[in-house]
């Protein structure tokens, strides 16, 4: 197991670590193993999650791009510049 040694902690911050080893019945060196171990996983989590999200963005961008396709043509959409000036004359 590798020592990490000459950590300088703030003095609040020390105070923070040791009253929660102590609510969890903890010494501050496990305390200290658990709090990184659960950093750790939260980082791992949201980098999986982050790589999720890459994977599917070109099958969002095709499904944007179909959607757009099947909208019909012959429809007449109004002029935002007209309902703009009309919201604006009320």
């Amino acid at each position: 197991m590798a020592i990490v040694h000459d950590v300088d902690l703030p003095d609040d911050l020390y105070e923070q670590l040791q009253e929660l080893a102590i609510a969890e019945n903890n010494s501050i060196n496990a305390q200290v193993i658990t709090l990184l171990r659960n950093a750790l996983s939260a980082a791992q989590i949201k980098k999986i999650a982050e790589e999720q999200r890459r994977k599917n963005l070109p099958k969002l961008l095709e499904e944007s791009r179909r959607r757009r396709e099947q909208l019909p043509t012959d429809v007449e959409w109004p002029d935002s510049t007209a309902l703009i000036r009309e919201d604006r004359d009320r």
